[in-house]
C-alpha cells in the first residue's frame, strides 16, 4: 500500500485500488491528489500483474470537486487559474485514454471535479442514495475536464444540457435511467456488484482488452470509412496475437483460457 495524505493506491491481485483519501473534505481534489493520480495511473498501466483499477473515495463519499478553499486562495481572479483546468483535463484523459479498464464506485457526492473524473472512467457503479451530477452552474463555474466532450458521447447533446444547465443531481438509481452509468446497488450491496463486474474485466486477455477499449475509444472521432480501415488493422494486430491462438485452442479444448498478454 502507497500512502499519501491524499491518496492511497492499493495492489490487491489484479485489481488496483485507488481511494481519494480526504474523506474531512469530501475527498475534494487538490492539485497535488491529481499529480499523484496521474503517476498511480501510469504506474498501474505499467504493472501486466494488474487488470483493472477502481477509483473510489474513503468515508462513504466519491469526490465533490476541486477543493473551493484551495481554488478561492491561489486560484480565482488570477491569471494562473486556468493552470487548474489544464492539469485536471491532463489526468482526466489520462485516466480516459489509460489501457487498463477503469471502474468508479460512487457514493455521496459525485459534483464537479469528481463527476469529471467519473466520466472519465470506463464504467460507474453506484450506492442507490449517491448523487450525481456536474454542478458547476450552480457556483458560476465551468467544469474544465471533459463535461463539454465525454458526456455528450455518454448520454447525448439534450440530456447533457439538462445536467449542466441546471446543475441537477441524480441518484444512483435515476442516473441508471439516464444513461450515465451501468449499474446502481443498495449501499450494503455495493461492495459485491464492484467485485462481480470487475470480475467480467480480470479473466480477459490483456492484450485484447487494451486493443479493443483503445478502438471504441476512437469510434465516434472519425468518419465511417476511416473507422473501417482502424477495424480492418485491429482484426489483424488480434489474429496475430499469441492470447487469440490460446482462446481458440481453449475453446477448441473445452478449458479456461491462460493469457500471456500479448
Amino acid at each position: 500500500m502507497i500512502d499519501t495524505d491524499h491518496i492511497v493506491l492499493e495492489k490487491d491481485g489484479e485489481v488496483a485500488r485507488v481511494w481519494l483519501n480526504r474523506p474531512h473534505k469530501k475527498n475534494a481534489v487538490t492539485l497535488e491528489l491529481l499529480h499523484r493520480l496521474d503517476e498511480i495511473i501510469v504506474e498501474v498501466d505499467n504493472d501486466p500483474d494488474l487488470k483493472v483499477l477502481v477509483l473510489r473515495g474513503r468515508g462513504n463519499t466519491f469526490c465533490s470537486g476541486f477543493d473551493l478553499d484551495e481554488l478561492l486562495a491561489n486560484y480565482v481572479g488570477t491569471t494562473t487559474a486556468m493552470e487548474v483546468a489544464v492539469i485536471s483535463a491532463k489526468v482526466c484523459d489520462r485516466l480516459y485514454s489509460m489501457n487498463t479498464p477503469s471502474v468508479a464506485v460512487l457514493e455521496g457526492y459525485v459534483t464537479a471535479g469528481g463527476f469529471e473524473l467519473m466520466i472519465s472512467c470506463d464504467f460507474a457503479i453506484a450506492s442507490d442514495d449517491a448523487l450525481i451530477g456536474d454542478f458547476h452552474i450552480r457556483r458560476a463555474l465551468f467544469g474544465g475536464a471533459g463535461p463539454i466532450y465525454r458526456l455528450p458521447r455518454m448520454i447525448g447533446i439534450r440530456k447533457t444540457k439538462e445536467l449542466m444547465l441546471t446543475g441537477k443531481l441524480l441518484t444512483g438509481q435515476e442516473a441508471v435511467d439516464f444513461d450515465l452509468i451501468n449499474a446502481s446497488a443498495p449501499a450494503d450491496e455495493l461492495d459485491k456488484t464492484v467485485a462481480d463486474f470487475t470480475a467480467q474485466l480480470t479473466d480477459k486477455s490483456p492484450f485484447m482488452m487494451r486493443l479493443t477499449k483503445m478502438t471504441i475509444d476512437r469510434g465516434l472521432d472519425a468518419d465511417i470509412q476511416s473507422l473501417m480501415v482502424m477495424e480492418h488493422l485491429a482484426v489483424g494486430n488480434a489474429l496475430q496475437s499469441e492470447d487469440a491462438k490460446e482462446g481458440v485452442q481453449a475453446f477448441l479444448e473445452k478449458r479456461e483460457p491462460k493469457w500471456v498478454g500479448r
